[in-house]
């Protein structure tokens, strides 16, 4: 009977986080901050004009054509795609510092504020959108110019870039898209997930290594790659960049998506209804 007695004294499980914790609700306060960190700059970015959009894509394909720079460079010199990730980390250390935009790191962030109502859909596509172009078209204004200022890299790209345009659509080509799409999702979650600039840019070392360092499929950092190629002269064409781009970029998507972040916003469940229920949605 004691045993009974104290078992119908004990709190829930519910009660006892709530007990051990600052939020009103039954989560822990690191999860609570990390998702109002999220929806606030999710919100931040998604209301943005098109000018805003547009400038900070721009300035973001051009951060990722400097990493994609010292990537080549590192390449040339040890042959080694391990080393030549690390160098590349550089050009996603100069995004985050810079507060600029990637298309694909607009999976987690953008989408978490839309669920919890701080956004529309529509504004949603215009900032995935017009990421995308402009990271497309800053980074072959600077992949030009590596072109031509570093000549002694134009083989070096060539080379790079044909393992990407050569690939037929199958399922080690997906696999790589795919885990492209997981591995930036994650390196947004982690820097969402602290306030420390140094813990947010080792994350950012992180994901450059995997990315590049293991050539996994990436719809921009390899475009990037591929730009640098037909500036050197390569033996294909913009088709044939197309041809390999569209179903990297879904495929993307498609890791970042219904993987990370739907895992996310399933473990947020209760914290989008209350955001929700606030934002009167």
């Amino acid at each position: 009977m004691a045993i009974h007695e104290d078992t119908e004294r004990a709190p829930g499980n519910d009660e006892a986080r709530e007990e051990l914790g600052e939020t009103a609700g039954p989560t822990e306060d690191e999860l609570q901050e990390a998702f109002d960190r999220i929806v606030s700059e999710g919100a931040q970015r998604l209301h943005r004009s098109w000018r805003e959009v547009l400038t900070t894509g721009f300035a973001g394909g051009l951060e990722v054509a400097t990493g994609v720079l010292l990537l080549l460079a590192v390449y040339h010199e040890t042959g080694s795609h391990l080393l030549a990730g690390l160098a590349f980390s550089v050009g996603f250390i100069a995004l985050l510092l810079a507060r600029s935009e990637l298309f694909t790191e607009g999976f987690l962030v953008p989408v978490t504020a839309v669920f919890a109502g701080r956004a529309s859909v529509a504004q949603l596509g215009k900032l995935w959108g017009g990421t995308l172009v402009a990271n497309l078209v800053g980074g072959w204004v600077v992949t030009w110019l590596v072109a031509h200022g570093f000549p002694e890299l134009r083989a070096t790209a060539i080379e790079s870039a044909v393992e990407f345009v050569d690939s037929p659509l199958d399922l080690r080509a997906a696999s790589l898209a795919v885990l492209a799409g997981i591995a930036i999702t994650l390196m947004t979650r982690m820097q969402q997930g602290t306030d420390s600039e140094g813990a947010k840019i080792v994350a950012a070392v992180a994901g450059a290594f995997v990315l590049a360092g293991l050539v996994l499929f990436h719809s921009i950092l390899d475009s990037l790659i591929i730009f640098t190629a037909l500036h050197a002269g390569a033996p294909f064409g913009y088709v044939d960049w197309l041809s390999w781009f569209w179903y990297t970029a879904l495929l993307n998507m498609v890791g970042g998506l219904f993987v990370v972040t739907a895992l996310r916003l399933v473990r947020s469940k209760d914290m989008i209804k209350e955001e929700r229920a606030s934002a009167g949605r």
